[in-house]
């Protein structure tokens, strides 16, 4: 017969000799050299336990000792030697008394009369083996514990169905202002911004695959009432056969404001480059190409009828440049900078365009509009996503239609811009520049950049720009 030649520690607590002659035989039947310690009673164990330099693989206890036993035994063993598995061995057959120990932390429950050498060696490594992976299960929610408490980034978990927190690190309380008592009688939802509310439990309804890692930037709410953006990474969880989420949330507010402000330096840069080349066409181009013009009436009477269809065809080119040229300097320095209106300049935009040669132009601006004091840089870049929109439909979307409405409602401002193009697939079409920079110029002032097309459906833009979290408007009407 093969025995096992790992070394195994065994303390046998048996007060009655041949039981425990029955048990060394049964070890070294299975087992080529156990080191084997006998203690006939609590107190004996106890020594044993406490003066060993080395922590025993198993401990064999009858649960009838002269000076402990039954529950009380169980108890002040468990707690003197926590971290040794520990197999009852006993005469009496108590169904309910095994469970309510092994419920307790013994690894095994052995009738005497049953056990042979076989079944106690079997026990004896499953025990060990199972305490084991105890142990390594402890550590690890030990490690998770610590990487999840001491983590520098906001971590939570959260119930899938009913979105109430059921754990937070620190990091989180400290970034949002609540107590761990207050989050733990809140959803996530009391941490969003009312009107994202809806998409956002729609997105948490659905959250694909388990164990897939979702990145999304949201706008959360803190105690305070400030607002935050933060980069969201949520995965899909299964503890005890219910689904929870976990969450990593990185505060990227004052990254985004910095950003911005490079964005805006850069794009005020650019205007006031526009500004001055279309100011310089306007007033000193424009000027020269009219005189040219007034001289070349002047020529009239000194040209003979044979040369005249060349005077003539100068005086039309002539007035070509000067009117595509004053198109030119109106688009690259919009109208409003001379005090007109938003729609004023909108309508100006309409003709330097000629849309309206090619397709009808419908234009609603809501009095809301008219009556709110926007800022001239919200103005700018509302007229800019306008003309690069109007670039794309009339090089691509072979529109009859164009629809442009500005509104302001609960004090959000929304531009939408509609044609009956051709449409196109939304997931193929390649994104180019024209698109990233309507939809930067709109995250410029935490607004919402979407578009909605289908091939043969035409194509809708809409840009939200939520205007109570604004804090740069003027008293300047548009």
């Amino acid at each position: 017969m093969i025995k096992d030649n790992k070394q195994y520690r065994v303390l046998v607590v048996e007060d009655n000799t041949g039981d425990f002659t029955l048990v060394v035989d049964f070890l070294t039947e299975k087992i080529l050299n156990p080191v084997i310690l006998h203690a006939v009673n609590f107190k004996e164990a106890s020594k044993i336990i406490l003066d060993s330099d080395t922590p025993f693989d198993i401990i064999l206890l009858d649960l009838s000792l002269p000076d402990k036993n039954g529950k009380d035994l169980i108890a002040e063993m468990l707690q003197l030697a926590s971290s040794c598995p520990i197999i009852i061995l006993t005469g009496y057959t108590d169904i309910d008394f095994s469970i309510r120990s092994i419920a307790q932390g013994i690894f095994d429950y052995l009738l005497k009369d049953d056990l042979n050498a076989e079944i106690l060696y079997k026990s004896i490594v499953y025990s060990i083996e199972r305490k084991k992976n105890i142990s390594e299960l402890k550590e690890s929610e030990k490690r998770y514990s610590d990487l999840f408490h001491l983590s520098p980034q906001p971590m939570w978990v959260y119930d899938a169905e009913s979105f109430r927190f059921v754990q937070v690190n620190k990091a989180t309380i400290a970034l949002y202002g609540y107590s761990e008592a207050e989050f733990l009688n809140m959803t996530l939802m009391d941490i969003k911004l009312k009107e994202n509310i809806p998409a956002a439990s729609a997105a948490i309804k659905n959250p694909g695959p388990s164990g897939q890692i979702f990145k999304s930037v949201m706008k959360h709410v803190k105690k305070s009432g400030d607002i935050i953006e933060v980069e969201i990474y949520n995965t899909s969880i299964v503890i005890n056969d219910k689904d929870f989420r976990s969450v990593i949330a990185i505060d990227v507010t004052e990254k985004n404001q910095f950003d911005n402000k490079i964005t805006r330096a850069i794009i005020k840069t650019q205007e006031d480059e526009r500004y001055e080349i279309g100011s310089e066409l306007h007033d000193n181009v424009c000027q020269i190409l009219a005189a040219s013009q007034f001289s070349l009436d002047m020529l009239k009477n000194a040209v003979t009828t044979e040369k005249m269809y060349l005077l003539d065809q100068c005086t039309v080119h002539t007035k070509m440049a000067l009117d595509e040229i004053r198109n030119l300097s109106h688009r690259l320095a919009p109208a409003f900078f001379d005090d007109s209106t938003l729609e004023e300049a909108f309508k100006t935009l309409f003709g330097t365009f000629n849309v309206r040669e090619q397709a009808e132009i419908l234009l609603h601006f809501d009095l809301s509009v008219k009556k709110y004091p926007l800022s001239m840089e919200i103005q700018l870049n509302l007229y800019r996503i306008l003309q690069e929109q109007l670039r794309n439909i009339l090089k691509y979307a072979k529109a009859t239609l164009i629809e442009v409405n500005v509104v302001i409602y609960n004090h959000i401002l929304t531009m939408q811009i509609t044609d009956n193009g051709i449409g196109f697939n939304r997931n193929t079409v390649k994104k180019g520049i024209g698109l990233a920079n309507m939809k930067r110029r709109a995250e410029l002032f935490s607004g919402i950049f979407e578009i909605d097309s289908s091939p043969g459906n035409g194509c809708t833009i809409i840009i939200d720009i939520p205007l109570n979290q604004i804090t740069n408007l003027t008293s300047k009407a548009g």
